[in-house]
């Protein structure tokens, strides 16, 4: 279960087997998990089984998924013992074949809920709205620059319905900008519902 875990790839989110969440939704203060050689090599296997036969692109599939063995094979993770730098380290190593920011692996201390059509168990959501008030839902920043131009750091989009009401208050502030900047760099992906809902708030950018 740890492994699985540890194992949250954002670029193939839609079809693992785990449950998808936004960067966010990992409590920094999480305790970590000390790997031995056996987790390092089940994760870097199963990681690049996942993407050879799962990422969009199949050329850059399966040159990260050999890229990934051959630094297991040539011992470069041998050193690794912490859950975080690990996951860390495979993100890295990763983007760095594929350049795609949204292929991600975190470690999160707690098994994630099984994945299925309904709502999660209401633990589950929660401990979503307690994470998502603590980072006041992905909304990082809203000002008015000069030339009324607005700008959005946005950091996640939260799947919790509390965020909506966040969400409004932002796009309300920013209703009378004749330009808009959002900021994704920083944004760990998240709800559809949420990158659904934003585009249909109030602004006056266009």
């Amino acid at each position: 279960m740890r492994i699985r875990t540890l194992l949250l790839t954002l670029g193939l989110a839609a079809a693992l087997p785990l449950s998808a969440q936004a960067q966010g939704d990992i409590p920094p203060d999480q305790p970590d998990w000390t790997l031995d050689a056996a987790a390092r090599k089940a994760v870097v296997d199963s990681m690049a089984d996942y993407i050879d036969r799962l990422y969009v692109f199949p050329d850059k599939a399966k040159e990260t998924a050999k890229a990934l063995r051959k630094r297991l094979a040539s011992k470069e993770y041998d050193r690794i013992t912490s859950a975080k730098e690990f996951a860390d380290s495979l993100t890295s190593h990763a983007q760095a074949v594929t350049h795609d920011l949204h292929m991600r692996v975190s470690y999160r201390s707690q098994p994630f809920p099984p994945m299925g059509n309904g709502p999660p168990p209401e633990a589950e959501m929660k401990r979503m709205r307690d994470m998502g008030r603590r980072t006041n839902y992905g909304f990082e920043r809203v000002e008015r620059l000069p030339g009324n131009v607005g700008y959005l750091d946005l950091r996640s989009f939260a799947g919790v319905p509390e965020a909506q009401a966040t969400a409004i208050a932002a796009m309300n502030f920013l209703g009378n900008v004749d330009a808009l900047i959002v900021d994704l760099r920083r944004n760990g992906g998240g709800s559809p519902n949420m990158i659904a809902t934003l585009p249909h708030l109030p602004h006056g950018a266009r």
